[in-house]
């Protein structure tokens, strides 16, 4: 409704304004309409409780867009986490072979020589690739400590030891810690100089082939051995049943090959430093200092002294590789599981040591 301007100066007075027939009355008992500070008040109320729900949304916001991104980066770490131990695991340890400058490589033989094992000829032979095939060696040193094994892996790493030899035209040095003997001998006798302490295990040149027999006891208790076999001869070296003569001569037969084998082998390493004597072949095994003597052995010396000294290069680079992570453990359980087995089976296999 709008107000009426006041008349003139000089004019006659307009009539009064008619009532608005449209406008409502407020009901009755009502408050009355809120004056201009009072609405003002409320929307400052208004906008003071709308900021603080703004600033809690957002806040909330923020929490959940960082715990999101703290997700994200454990996931991300976890999965790193698994990379790394896959890698550990999986990928089998190896020296860096890459080529480098002048230095002396070197070769671990350690433990049981066996299919199998770390001083196994799979990875003896390829570790001894690698140092040979880099440029920056200068020479190769064999560093045993090991009680023998197998004349299988042995014969094979002493003839790729051999060829290596010949082909790079690089020298091979036998450095022996604690022991070298029987199938570790038969691989030291391939280097070029056999160094060890004069303290060592050295020697042991045989073979053996160990079992056991129940055939007696089974007889004074009274269990019935029942064994099937297709070949008359094919159970021989069951320890249940008895052993005929003709058996152990074949057996025996046998050892005396691999024997010679070993022997043969000595020689064509050794050469005239060798002064063979009744003992020198038949098992025995002697201290450093003795072997030195004997010409098993040519000096007293440790991978230093070898590397110092002989080959005249200090820096060493180890080339020896080795199961990963996951390999041992599957090799530990199944050591666990079927360990009798396999001792049994491995007393049927001629051994040096």
């Amino acid at each position: 409704m709008t107000t009426p301007l006041p008349p003139a100066p000089g004019s006659e007075p307009l009539p009064p304004a008619a009532p608005d027939l449209w406008a409502q009355e407020p009901p009755a008992g009502a408050a009355p309409a809120p004056s201009a500070s009072a609405e003002h008040a409320r929307a400052q109320a208004l906008g003071w409780e709308r900021e603080v729900l703004e600033n809690l949304v957002m806040s909330t916001i923020r929490e959940q867009r960082a715990a999101r991104l703290w997700r994200l980066f454990g996931r991300m770490s976890w999965l790193l986490v698994l990379l790394a131990l896959g890698w550990m695991m999986f990928g089998r340890e190896v020296a860096t072979t890459t080529v480098s400058g002048p230095h002396t490589a070197v070769v671990d033989i350690k433990g049981e020589i066996a299919n199998g094992a770390e001083a196994s000829a799979e990875l003896v032979v390829a570790a001894m690739r690698s140092a040979f095939e880099d440029s920056g060696s200068r020479a190769v040193v064999l560093l045993v400590n090991s009680p023998g094994g197998s004349p299988v892996q042995a014969g094979i790493i002493y003839d790729e030891i051999r060829r290596l030899k010949a082909k790079h035209s690089k020298p091979v040095y036998a450095v022996v810690e604690e022991t070298c003997a029987s199938a570790a001998y038969y691989i030291a006798a391939a280097a070029d100089e056999i160094f060890v302490d004069k303290a060592s295990i050295v020697g042991s040149i045989g073979v053996l082939m160990d079992g056991f027999g129940f055939t007696g006891t089974m007889e004074k208790l009274g269990v019935e051995r029942r064994l099937l076999t297709a070949g008359e001869n094919k159970g021989f070296l069951d320890p249940f049943s008895p052993q005929t003569e003709a058996q152990r001569q074949h057996a025996q037969s046998m050892l005396d090959q691999i024997h010679q084998q070993f022997i043969t082998a000595v020689k064509n390493g050794r050469g005239e430093r060798l002064k063979i004597d009744t003992d020198t072949f038949s098992g025995l095994f002697w201290t450093g200092q003795q072997a030195v003597e004997m010409g098993l052995a040519d000096k007293l010396g440790n991978l230093d002294y070898v590397a110092r000294e002989v080959v005249k290069v200090e820096e060493v680079i180890d080339y020896t590789r080795r199961d990963n992570v996951a390999e041992r453990l599957a090799k530990k359980f199944g050591a666990a599981i079927g360990g009798g087995a396999v001792k049994t089976l491995q007393s049927a296999v001629p051994v040096l040591r």
